[in-house]
């Protein structure tokens, strides 16, 4: 393990794996999967909401746990800076209408996905990657392409 943790460098922590192997596979955390995730549920846990809560909630309580874990207040630990950054991070997400939305219609791959392609495309990506969609798409291009080829041969 020690091996595979050097080769891959910070990619590989024991916050991220289980100590368990799966062959020569390792699993992923509960927690790495969850940023993963299209659940949309890590940003609220982050905040010590829930999933429903109101606007004023979010706000109240990123500044009760921004102010507990600001850095400059916790000069000696680091891993209040880093819980500092992740409230940053959910505060700007769900403190947004628009992307508190996709977040809880996608997740965090929903987000990305806006990052991406623009937020007015989420819905869009989402529905062509939909396993009908694709059957779809598929029989067009069967399609045009016996359409093509029959017209070749005459």
């Amino acid at each position: 393990m020690e091996g595979v943790r050097d080769a891959l460098g910070p990619q590989l922590d024991s916050k991220h794996l289980n100590r368990k192997r799966t062959g020569d596979a390792f699993r992923m955390s509960d927690a790495r999967q969850r940023t993963l995730s299209t659940s949309g549920e890590s940003l609220y846990q982050v905040l010590s909401l829930e999933k429903g809560c109101s606007h004023d909630d979010i706000k109240k309580s990123y500044r009760k746990l921004a102010l507990r874990f600001h850095p400059d207040k916790n000069p000696d630990n680091p891993e209040a800076a880093e819980k500092f950054k992740e409230l940053n991070s959910a505060h700007s997400v769900l403190s947004d209408l628009s992307r508190r939305n996709i977040y809880d219609s996608y997740g965090s791959l929903g987000l990305y996905v806006a990052q991406q392609f623009g937020e007015d495309n989420v819905n869009t990506y989402f529905m062509l990657s939909t396993w009908w969609a694709k059957v779809g798409l598929h029989l067009c291009e069967c399609s045009v392409t016996c359409s093509t080829s029959f017209c070749k041969g005459s």
